[in-house]
């Protein structure tokens, strides 16, 4: 049985973000943004670029200040970056003068600094291996390609074990074979380490291959979570079998038609404030489109 820490280990409520535009007037970006994770599952934030996807993945991270709401993880709120929630972006940002061992130990020299020279350096050899990089940690980035320096990066913050692992299109630079890759290094890893991660992509595709959950976000100003898609397939999940399920091409149906229909209210008229209720509304489970999938 799960507790119920473990089905609301991270909470993020009514999150909103406002920037000043040129005249100092708040212009808000993201607006009561609410989401439920489980302990070790995957969502993945969807929608059309500029709706504010990052925007809630650097709050969430302690990147971005949060102009209202709150960040809860594992029972406490958060307050700015720390360790317990780790962060890959589209460039790993290696340091080209250090190794790769070298930049994972960056953050485990500081993470783990009541552990031994040993432990810490048998921390970074076994997630560099778990990433496939066991015969190159002793490389400079210069000689390593760009998957794996990406490789580098998840290894990097995997090994500070966090509680969270929040992934801002992580594969965005990457080539279609290498992202394939990667994509399977990272839920195998996620599968043994069972960490709550959220992804961040515009692949419907990589979307429902990784998530358990795919939350597809409205169109901005005020962006916030339009509906959320429950996604059947067991973990481990195995490629073909996922592509090859009769469900894959309704779900991802749901997901073009979601998007193409946000494309259309792009230039409408932004509709007036709604209730809380309303809200809560919109963010229920897209149980409908599965219902018809199923049919």
């Amino acid at each position: 049985m799960t507790s119920g820490g473990e089905q609301r280990y991270v909470e993020l409520y009514r999150l909103s973000k406002a920037y000043p535009n040129q005249f100092g007037d708040p212009v808000t970006v993201v607006d009561g943004f609410n989401l439920i994770m489980r302990r070790g599952e995957v969502v993945s934030l969807i929608g059309h670029s500029g709706c504010g996807k990052s925007t809630v993945l650097t709050m969430v991270a302690g990147l971005n200040s949060i102009t209202e709401g709150s960040v809860v993880l594992s029972g406490r709120e958060v307050y700015g970056a720390g360790p317990d929630r780790a962060v890959v972006f589209q460039a790993p940002c290696l340091l080209p003068w250090m190794t790769a061992i070298q930049n994972v130990r960056l953050g485990v020299d500081r993470v783990f600094s009541h552990g031994t020279r040993k432990q810490r350096n048998e921390i970074c050899e076994y997630y560099l291996d778990a990433v496939g990089l066991a015969d190159s940690m002793h490389k400079y980035p210069r000689e390593l390609s760009g998957g794996m320096q990406q490789r580098v990066g998840i290894a990097r913050a995997i090994a500070l074990k966090p509680k969270m692992l929040l992934l801002d299109e992580p594969f965005g630079r990457l080539d279609s074979l290498t992202r394939m890759e990667l994509q399977d290094v990272i839920l195998k890893i996620l599968d043994r380490e069972k960490i709550s991660t959220m992804l961040v992509t515009h692949d419907v595709d990589e979307a429902i291959y990784m998530a358990d959950r795919i939350c597809m976000m409205t169109t901005g100003p005020r962006a916030r979570v339009g509906q959320v898609l429950e996604l059947p397939f067991a973990r481990p999940r195995v490629r073909e079998e996922v592509l090859e399920d009769p469900l894959y091409y309704d779900l991802r149906g749901c997901l073009v038609s979601f998007l193409e229909e946000q494309d259309k209210r792009k230039h409408r008229p932004a509709p007036a404030p709604k209730s809380e209720a309303a809200t809560e509304a919109e963010t229920e489970p897209a149980s409908g489109a599965l219902a018809a999938a199923e049919a």
